[in-house]
């Protein structure tokens, strides 16, 4: 056999597929390994919690504290008669708008115009009394001088015509006391506003001081809140407020204001009470309803503003970002405002995207995934 024959092409074609053979183990390998890899992977990520993420808006913005109270009339008042008696008439009814000094209800006037007239009887008897006492007395003192008369007589008349003088004064005082009992037969409007509440019938015998008319004045309401003492020094009266009446879709007003911040807390609560003053003369806001405030707190500063719904308030208000490696961050926020579906807020540093809707599981550090 000749050591130097040329192999034939069946066997080169042999040994070469047994060469490619012997390579491609171990990238059979490498691809097996890579398969598992990207399997466990997947795994892995479908078990992470799956999270939304929306962008946070900035704006400017002014610490504020939102509050609730109830809406009072400015002037509230239950009226009755200061005199007893049955009552006759029933002037205005309920739901009428009044000015001051109008007539709302009379009671029965017979016996105290017969009072009055009987008063006046009496002043004219005692005039005329005293008129007679004084002509004796200056008679007396005119006969004293030219001796026709004791110093005696003239004194005891002089006494007379002064009893006379008195009586009459006393006469004077009944007849005033019947007749300002007959005026106060009229009841009348103590101050302009709405009738809320009235009679409905007559002839009831009411006593003295029985309330029987409620008198509202609504042209201006008081809004009764409450704060924190921290933020009682940064509340002054005079202060412009938004005021927006809950339940009542729409109706706000701009132009409410701060009447009194008091100096003492609520001993109940530990809270300072608040007054707010709001116009109301449209009658868009209904007194004894819950109405809902925006207490201005400072200065107009940088803000953000996130979702409602991204806003957790568990162990203080926070809302949670994700971090570079995937993993779930809680970061610290203050609620400067609240909005019917957003809220402003004042964190550090700047939010760019925060989680919506997060789940009660969520932990600090624990890893999610992005919907």
């Amino acid at each position: 056999m000749n050591p130097y024959r040329k192999p034939s092409a069946p066997r080169l074609l042999a040994v070469a597929g047994v060469v490619t053979a012997v390579l491609s183990l171990p990238a059979c390998g490498k691809a097996d390994a890579s398969s598992k890899t990207a399997a466990v992977d997947a795994k892995v990520a479908a078990a992470l919690p799956s999270v939304t993420l929306v962008a946070a808006r900035a704006v400017r913005a002014a610490p504020r504290e939102e509050v609730t109270g109830t809406l009072f009339p400015a002037q509230a008042l239950q009226v009755g008669f200061e005199v007893g008696g049955r009552l006759a008439a029933v002037r205005v009814g309920k739901g009428a708008s009044v000015k001051k000094g109008d007539v709302l209800g009379q009671l029965d006037v017979e016996i105290s115009d017969a009072q009055v007239a009987q008063a006046e009887a009496a002043v004219a008897a005692a005039e005329a009394a005293a008129t007679m006492a004084s002509d004796v007395a200056a008679r007396n003192a005119t006969l004293q001088k030219e001796g026709g008369v004791s110093d005696l007589q003239n004194r005891a008349s002089a006494a007379q015509a002064a009893q006379a003088q008195a009586q009459l004064l006393a006469a004077k005082a009944q007849l005033a006391q019947a007749r300002a009992a007959r005026r106060r037969h009229d009841l009348k409007a103590p101050f302009a506003g709405t009738l809320i509440d009235a009679p409905e019938q007559t002839g009831a015998t009411v006593g003295p001081g029985t309330p029987l008319f409620t008198l509202e004045h609504l042209d201006t309401l008081v809004l009764r809140t409450t704060v924190a003492e921290s933020l009682r020094g940064r509340l002054k009266p005079g202060t412009k407020v938004r005021v927006e009446a809950i339940g009542g879709a729409g109706v706000f007003t701009q132009d409410a204001v701060v009447r009194t911040v008091l100096p003492s807390a609520d001993p109940a609560t530990r809270r300072v009470p608040v007054e707010l003053a709001v116009p109301n003369a449209d009658g868009r806001f209904v007194a004894h309803t819950l109405a809902r405030a925006v207490l201005p707190l400072g200065e107009d500063q940088d803000a953000q503003v996130v979702p409602g719904t991204a806003l957790s308030s568990s162990n203080g208000d926070h809302v949670w970002v994700v971090g570079t490696g995937g993993e779930a961050r809680r970061v610290e926020v203050r609620v400067l405002e609240r909005r019917e579906r957003e809220v402003v807020v004042l964190a550090s540093p700047a939010l760019e995207s925060v989680i919506d809707y997060p789940t009660p599981s969520l932990s600090q550090g624990s890893r999610v995934t992005v919907k």
